[in-house]
């Protein structure tokens, strides 16, 4: 059984949540190479939600090149997954690095203003303190 947390009160569209949720299980390992994924009607069941929703979820993942799909033999989780889901979750880390540097500078900060502060945040909580 596939295990993916939704929150349909969250402004990220359920598609992304899902294709997130799987992106998340083969960078942990949970999913290798090979793996079975559910049927999407399986899983839209399980979840509570459209079918079509997880069909675009997967759609999403197999462009990325983290799935592949064989008709009736499902959808897995593709041969070379581990290493493009690296290069996804870099590509969102260099997204989420350009808006912050943007409104940093919005601001009036620079970057090494963000570094400091993103440094400060990854230290332990007892540091913090």
């Amino acid at each position: 059984m596939l295990i993916l947390e939704i929150n349909t009160r969250c402004s990220v569209p359920i598609y992304e949540q899902i294709a997130d949720g799987v992106l998340r299980l083969i960078r942990s390992g949970d999913l290798s190479s090979g793996t079975v994924l559910p049927s999407v009607r399986q899983l839209a069941g399980d979840l509570e939600i459209n079918p079509n929703t997880v069909a675009r979820a997967y759609r999403a993942l197999e462009r990325n090149g983290l799935l592949e799909t064989a008709g009736r033999r499902g959808t897995r989780v593709a041969p070379d997954a581990l290493e493009f889901a690296r290069s996804a979750v870099i590509g969102r880390l260099d997204e989420i690095a350009d808006r912050a540097l943007r409104e940093s500078a919005h601001l009036g900060f620079d970057a090494g203003d963000l570094i400091d502060i993103l440094v400060k945040r990854s230290e332990p909580a007892s540091d913090n303190a």
